[in-house]
Formats: C-alpha cells, sequence, structure tokens
C-alpha cells in the first residue's frame, strides 16, 4: 500500500495565520492559538481605527477651514450655513485644501459667497 501524506489543507490554514502575524511580539507571532486570538483583536482594532481616521481628519478640516473663515471675517458654523444656502457643492476636505494651500482662492470664494 502506498504511502499517505495529510494535513495538508491544515498546515496551509496555520501557515497564513502565522503569516499575518509577522512582526507580532511573543509568542503571538509563532504559537498557534495565541496568533488566531491576536488576530482576532487586531482586526477588530484596525476596523475601529479605520473608522476613527475618518473622524479625525474631519475634525482637522474643519478647524482649518474655521481658522481660514475667521481670518475672513466670519465663524466657521456661518460660512458653512451661507454655502449650503447658496448650494456650493464644496466639501469640508476641499475647504480645508483650499484654506491652507491657496488662502487667496480661499477669501474670493467667501467675498463671493457673501455678494450673492
Amino acid at each position: 500500500m502506498p504511502r499517505v501524506k495529510r494535513g495538508k489543507i491544515a498546515t496551509k490554514k496555520r501557515a497564513k495565520i502565522l503569516k499575518y502575524t509577522k512582526g507580532f511580539r511573543w509568542g503571538r507571532k509563532s504559537k498557534e492559538r495565541a496568533a488566531k486570538e491576536a488576530l482576532l483583536h487586531a482586526w477588530s482594532h484596525a476596523f475601529r481605527g479605520r473608522k476613527e481616521e475618518k473622524r479625525t481628519a474631519r475634525y482637522g478640516w474643519n478647524v482649518k477651514i474655521n481658522a481660514a473663515a475667521r481670518e475672513n471675517g466670519l465663524p466657521y458654523r456661518e460660512l458653512i450655513h451661507i454655502l449650503k444656502t447658496k448650494n456650493v457643492k464644496l466639501d469640508r476636505k476641499i475647504l480645508a485644501d483650499l484654506a491652507e494651500n491657496e488662502p487667496a482662492t480661499f477669501k474670493k470664494l467667501v467675498t463671493l459667497v457673501l455678494e450673492k
């Protein structure tokens, strides 16, 4: 009877898990059980972290817009309100970029919105 080698799929599965845990500390990178649990936590934190990143980015945009808007004579909330009523379709990311990198353009936008 020929020899049968087994466990190919199980071995691949273990190797895959250990590949994901490369760079982890202590036994979490080399021991299957610890690695599996470490990944469960790591992936849930990563998911949450991606959401938090978007949240904090938006806070930063608001700060930049507010600073530039106050330089041009009106607070953030009024600027956003006027932009919405005038139906200007620029999001906060673009407004923050304009405020930071092109203050002259931002000033023109503010004056243009106030004129209408």
